[in-house]
């Protein structure tokens, strides 16, 4: 970034915001840096000054000055992940990767984390520009959606923000007995901080409104096996709902007693029983993804050895 550079906006960028659009093209610059150059008028579109909220069109052309960057981060990914997250992807084509997640590992790095899926994956596959499309969790396993351009990916961003375009279907393996006929949850949620940095998700009236559909596929007096169909996109919504129907998931670190999951790893659950195993929607030429990631088998052992059949689930 040490001279003046002239960039032409392709049709796929198209309606993205100026202040994003540098942000992609200019990777270890500050933000605030970014945001200076704008608002002092060096950043030009077409030869005009332009706001950090302008709606790009195919064509412009956008004049990025001269700015500092900070040093790269060094990336280092084994090659034993590397080989590992090529051979979890179930679906790529049409622009989009679907990769069957393994638990352990975070979408994104941050927050301690060095290196997550989304930078692995870019190694991996020598493709610097992939972008996730929505997230897991660090603990669980499944599905997750990776955008190769940036029209699949406000595509897909947009649809996960209409009720009921993108189906996701997950598995979940809950404690005891899970009743049948409870069939929805439906209570409010609100996101909780903590004076220690700790973010929790509770019940409360003031929350956003939440809605989960449950299944029982198998049972006994220990633990179900359940499918488990968020209808809102709250964080760990699954995991509060199950909570809050009297049934945590297994090892739940964040919300099952310790009790449960000293007793429950004794079982053989040493990680979140929660798998995300289905996406099912319309891509943007009307052809229907339809994917599943078979449940793992660190979650698959210890069910079968407490007497659940899998044979629906394995199918």
């Amino acid at each position: 970034m040490s001279s003046v550079r002239f960039i032409e906006v392709d049709a796929e960028f198209a309606g993205q915001r100026l202040d994003n659009f540098l942000m992609a093209r200019a990777k270890g610059v500050p933000k605030s840096l970014i945001y200076r150059v704008i608002r002092k008028g060096e950043v030009r579109v077409n030869k005009g000054r332009a706001k950090p909220e302008r709606k790009l069109e195919a064509g412009d052309i956008v004049r990025v000055p001269p700015m500092q960057t900070k040093e790269a981060p060094v990336i280092n990914v084994s090659d034993s992940l590397k080989q590992a997250l090529i051979d979890a992807i179930i679906w790529d084509q049409d622009g989009l990767i679907i990769i069957n997640k393994p638990a352990g590992i975070a979408v994104h790095g941050g927050s301690g984390v060095s290196v997550g899926l989304i930078e692995a994956l870019r190694e991996a596959l020598k493709a610097p520009h992939l972008e996730l499309v929505h997230r897991l969790d660090r603990d669980t396993s499944g599905c997750v959606m990776v955008a190769r351009k940036r029209s699949m990916l406000k595509y897909l961003q947009d649809a996960l923000r209409q009720k009921g375009v993108i189906q996701k279907h997950y598995l979940a393996i809950a404690h005891g007995r899970w009743p049948k006929h409870l069939a929805v949850v439906d209570v409010p949620l609100k996101r909780c901080e903590y004076p220690n940095g700790e973010r929790i998700v509770r019940v409360q009236s003031d929350g956003k409104p939440s809605v989960t559909e449950f299944r029982v596929i198998q049972s006994n007096e220990s633990v179900s096996l359940l499918a488990a169909k968020p209808l809102t996109g709250r964080t760990h919504q699954i995991r509060v709902h199950a909570l809050h129907a009297g049934h945590a998931l297994v090892a739940d670190s964040k919300y099952a007693s310790d009790d449960l999951n000293k007793a429950i790893k004794q079982k053989g659950f040493k990680r979140l029983g929660l798998h995300a195993h289905r996406l099912e929607f319309t891509l943007p030429d009307g052809k229907l993804c339809d994917v599943r990631a078979p449940l793992p088998g660190d979650l698959a052992e210890p069910l079968t050895n407490m007497g659940v059949m899998l044979d629906e689930v394995l199918a």
